[in-house]
């Protein structure tokens, strides 16, 4: 099957610098829009991986996210995202970018092209037949992330990814692609924009599903969520009230004493 690079092809806007403001906008939220309808159509490759995930994190594994560029800092964001979300440990979803951690903030020369460094990379980690690897990259071509992934598959280990293009080198070494085709970006190229948002929709799918489905949520809130400002511990005591059926002041004695709206609630018959 042909590979064709749609993040690439020729935006169907030209002569954006004689738009206004108004239409710039106008025409890039015109284009966002149809973002959610491609994520859509990968829904059941989301639920397949999402499903992978579970199973191998019940049993002790853990999710690596392998990208560089936007896609990597994307990985990055939704695993830093996970401990203070779900309570889980800062081991269990692991986000790493080409070129390390200072490309988070600027852009590391020719950091994706090392068809070595993701590896090294996972190796850093001691990564097992236990842990699931996600490559991302919009464009499904990045050699850090590609090269990285087909090791993997050699030492059993699961893989999937996120792209925005079909049948691409990066789909073809992972065991579990998701495709998402959202078609050429408003700024030719710019993968940032429609393909970047494809992608952390489908990142929240992941973990926000996956940390569901392991539990981590009691019917629809965070009680496992670390208590880490002022806001979380109101929320927490609010949980804790509405949960328990009481007052304000109660639930934040509870919440003091257990620091977890998760185990408030569990030990609130042996405290009254």
């Amino acid at each position: 099957m042909s590979f064709i690079k749609t993040t690439e092809q020729d935006s169907k806007y030209n002569h954006l610098e004689k738009m206004s403001a108004s239409m710039l906008i106008n025409n890039i939220n015109n284009e966002d829009k149809t973002v959610a309808f491609a994520v859509e159509k990968a829904v059941p490759q989301i639920t397949t991986l999402t499903e992978i995930l579970v199973e191998k994190l019940k049993n002790g594994g853990r999710l690596f996210y392998l990208g560089a560029g936007t896609s990597g800092r994307l990985g990055v964001l939704d695993a830093s995202e996970c401990p203070p979300t779900f309570g889980v440990p800062h081991e269990l979803v692991v986000g790493l970018i080409a070129g390390g951690d200072i490309a988070i903030r600027k852009a590391v020369e020719n950091a994706e092209d090392s068809i070595t460094q993701g590896w090294i990379d996972l190796q850093q980690h001691n990564i097992s037949e236990k842990d699931v690897v996600v490559g991302i990259a919009a464009s499904g071509t990045t050699p850090y992330v590609i090269a990285a992934l087909e090791t993997c598959n050699k030492q059993n280990i699961s893989t999937g990814c996120i792209t925005c293009n079909k049948n691409s080198p990066l789909s073809k070494v992972s065991k579990y692609p998701i495709e998402v085709i959202v078609g050429p970006e408003f700024v030719t190229g710019s993968s940032r924009m429609k393909a970047g948002t494809a992608q952390k929709m489908v990142l929240n799918m992941l973990t926000t599903s996956t940390m569901i489905l392991l539990g981590k949520v009691k019917g629809n809130k965070m009680v496992d969520m670390q208590l880490s400002n002022d806001k979380l511990v109101k929320r927490g005591i609010n949980m804790l009230a509405n949960e328990l059926h009481i007052d304000k002041e109660v639930a934040a004695k509870l919440l003091n004493k257990y620091k977890n709206v998760r185990t408030a609630i569990l030990n609130y018959n042996n405290e009254y």
